[in-house]
């Protein structure tokens, strides 16, 4: 019974073989990766579905995070780039820091770009409802790492520096010091923390315009404990820091009890920085688009270029949305409460 089975499949192959081997090389050549990404219009996510704190107040509205959809690259979302409305193709270069950095180097980063933005607007929003929050962890995450450097060390982007020679690294400004100290060219042992890893690994010294340095850039992130407890629960997937403002909003509303949504849907887009003001972030038209496929009623915006971009894009399709424009959150904050429809 096999053995027909086999002989048939073999017979269908030899028999169709041109046309098989075509059907594959243009499977291939649709679906083969490209140094290209597409961007397109989003939607948005529900922060009720991404923050949980004790004993928090409702709300009748929503906040909501924009967020934008990437393609990748490939033959035929290329040429759909040229002739699709709203859809805007960028080099992967785009993306990268510099040539040897990869779609791993770029993921780590946004996560790190996620926890800055969660721990800024846990920041924001605890002090703004003046509740009880303090630092219990800190730790020295890789930023960016020179290109030279990935030529003779293991660091990589991500990973958690814990000791430099032997010595804890607690703060930046003594290990910056002890690198003045060192000559050109020798070494440093480092220690780091790759997920469950520990990985020794080294570091040289440089000089640039008279300064040591060792190729490295490092971002501090902080674990706070807080009175209520806030819980984030973010999918692997997501990332970035565009979400900083709404998030910090989100919060706020929850820890008090005069509910700033005013039943209405709320979608935001904007990085929170620790003194409270707001960044202007990328692809802002295309979150425009996201909320208005959601039906949202307000959305809020950085003010500057982006307001700029989302004012013309609404009265260009007329779209029916209310968009504030804000330049820290205390602004947005009394702009949503002093809100009308």
């Amino acid at each position: 019974m096999l053995k027909k089975i086999y002989e048939k499949v073999i017979n269908f192959i030899l028999e169709n073989q041109k046309e098989i081997i075509f059907l594959l090389s243009f499977y291939i050549l649709m679906t083969y990766p490209l140094p290209y990404y597409i961007l397109v219009s989003g939607g948005t996510i529900d922060v009720s579905d991404r923050v949980e704190i004790e004993k928090e107040y409702d709300q009748e509205g929503s906040f909501n995070l924009a967020y934008v959809n990437e393609l990748q690259g490939t033959l035929p979302t290329v040429l759909l780039s040229y002739v699709m409305p709203h859809w805007t193709l960028y080099e992967e270069t785009a993306y990268t820091f510099d040539t040897t950095e990869d779609m791993a180097d770029i993921s780590a980063r946004d996560q790190m770009y996620l926890l800055e933005s969660l721990q800024n607007s846990v920041k924001i929003a605890y002090e703004a409802a003046k509740k009880e929050f303090k630092i219990t962890d800190t730790k020295h995450y890789t930023y960016y790492v020179y290109d030279f450097v990935k030529e003779y060390s293991d660091l990589r982007v991500g990973d958690v520096i814990t000791s430099y020679d032997g010595k804890t690294l607690d703060d930046l400004d003594e290990y910056s010091k002890y690198i003045q100290t060192k000559e050109i060219g020798e070494e440093i042992e480092i220690t780091i923390e790759r997920g469950s890893k520990t990985i020794n690994t080294k570091l040289k010294v440089y000089e640039e315009e008279n300064k040591k340095y060792t190729g490295i850039v490092i971002m501090n992130l902080f674990t706070y404990e807080t009175e209520p407890k806030i819980t984030f629960k973010f999918k692997k997937n997501e990332s970035g820091s565009s979400g900083g403002l709404t998030l910090a909003l989100a919060i706020y509303n929850k820890l008090t009890e005069e509910d700033i949504t005013k039943g209405l849907k709320i979608v935001g887009t904007g990085t929170i920085n620790a003194d409270g003001s707001v960044g202007s972030i990328g692809g802002v038209e295309y979150k425009l688009k996201g909320a208005i496929k959601s039906k949202a009623d307000i959305f809020l915006v950085p003010s500057g270029e982006n307001y700029e971009q989302v004012k013309k894009l609404k009265e260009k399709e007329g779209y029916k949305i209310d968009i504030i424009e804000v330049s820290t959150f205390e602004e947005a904050l009394q702009k949503l409460k002093a809100y009308k429809k």
